[in-house]
């Protein structure tokens, strides 16, 4: 059983829903030598997300990003969490909803997707900046 681990850097992108599936491929060159296992993929953020979701039609993301808006205001007057713009508390709470870790199965060197599925960055704030995420792949290697 092999293990891997790295710490990949998103570039920064604005508040919205981005397809991240190439760059986080990309970036660890690694898992086209297993032929079985699991990445788990965990953001080092509370202010944006990971997620799963359809990556073919990019009106998902955009009625992703109009309901998140609508459920989770800005400036809402029972928030405390005040002092980091109007865009934090709601961005903590976006990233709660949509969860800041995945598990991926791994299978003949690729990520075991489904046919219409996308790892997205949910980036919460207007300008998240550089994103990390810790990446830990353990699988078997192709013989």
């Amino acid at each position: 059983m092999t293990w891997i681990q790295h710490e990949l850097l998103l570039r920064p992108r604005n508040r919205g829903f981005h397809l991240v599936t190439e760059e986080i491929v990309s970036a660890i060159p690694e898992l086209i030598q297993m032929q079985s296992g699991l990445l788990h993929l965990m953001i080092l953020h509370t202010s944006a997300s990971l997620t799963l979701n359809e990556n073919a039609d990019p009106d998902v993301r955009h009625d992703f990003k109009a309901h998140f808006e609508q459920i989770v205001p800005e400036r809402a007057p029972y928030y405390r969490h005040t002092l980091e713009g109007d865009d934090d508390m709601p961005a903590h709470i976006k990233g709660t909803l949509t969860g800041f870790d995945l598990t991926i199965p791994v299978r003949n060197g690729r990520l075991w997707l489904g046919t219409w599925q996308g790892i997205y960055l949910c980036e919460h704030r207007d300008r998240g900046g550089t994103r990390r995420v810790a990446a830990t792949l353990i699988g078997k290697r192709r013989s």
